[in-house]
């Protein structure tokens, strides 16, 4: 009996056997990017959900919300709690996410400058059973650190993304899905760097702002200027904001959230 060819295997069992010059199936749940053509090119349709999704950017101040905007939206539609920030390097413009369908009061920004404390926080924020997404900026987490997020967004089904300098782009890292993107202010460059499938040749360009918001934040930069407290400040709302400057203030600020089973 002659020996059958790989191509012949393959075909015969070809619902069993992925090959990886074709892009992989969603072996867990995904969430729509909202981008079309971003869609088409990641396995099952989406972003992962159980799974890390890194990303990597030049600066940590870089915005990648109109990348993310479409999917947090709909996370806190679907789960009814907030998307969670550790370690943003700044406030976001809470007008800008609200036209894109993600209310400011929907978001929880954790502040602290040890990693070790973001890290747990990151952690706690995975096994909460409420939290719809997390977003954490880690520049100097290891590869053990990130495997254990990977880990807990695993055990607890979370929508998790960490932002990470462009600079890491050689080294390994855990993560399901792995990009970088590179912004001006009329597009966004995706390079998609880790996936299961092949290696995409040419980065994506996506819009890096919608004409609603940017008419938007025209708008509300007027306003801001004209329109202050009197006190100086700004009337409008902002996120909640948790300090965790210690690691026992990092335990007493998270560790009363529900928590997942």
């Amino acid at each position: 009996m002659g020996l059958l060819s790989l191509d012949s295997f393959l075909a015969s069992g070809r619902h069993n056997v992925w090959r990886g010059d074709e892009l992989g199936g969603a072996d867990a749940q995904v969430v729509a990017t909202g981008h079309a053509a971003l869609d088409a090119e990641l396995p099952g349709g989406g972003w992962p959900v159980g799974a890390m999704t890194e990303v990597l950017q030049s600066t940590p101040e870089a915005h990648v919300w109109q990348l993310l905007l479409p999917a947090l939206a709909q996370a806190v539609q679907d789960r009814g709690g907030p998307v969670v920030m550790v370690g943003a390097p700044h406030e976001p413009f809470g007008p800008a996410l609200a036209a894109g369908g993600l209310p400011v009061e929907a978001l929880m920004w954790i502040r602290g400058q040890a990693s070790g404390a973001c890290l747990w926080a990151c952690e706690q924020a995975l096994r909460c059973a409420d939290v719809a997404a997390v977003l954490a900026w880690l520049p100097q987490a290891r590869v053990g650190e990130l495997r254990r997020l990977q880990l807990a967004a695993a055990q607890h089904e979370a929508l998790l993304f960490v932002f990470r300098p462009e600079s890491v782009a050689q080294t390994a890292s855990p993560a399901r899905l792995r990009l970088q993107v590179v912004r001006d202010e009329a597009h966004m460059q995706v390079h998609l760097l880790k996936r299961r499938g092949p290696p995409l040749a040419m980065p994506l360009t996506l819009p890096a702002r919608n004409g609603r918001m940017s008419a938007l934040l025209a708008a509300s930069q007027m306003r801001r200027k004209a329109r202050l407290h009197p006190q100086g400040a700004p009337l409008e709302l902002g996120p909640v904001v948790v300090r965790i400057d210690t690691w026992k203030g990092a335990q007493g600020a998270l560790g009363r959230a529900p928590v997942a089973a």
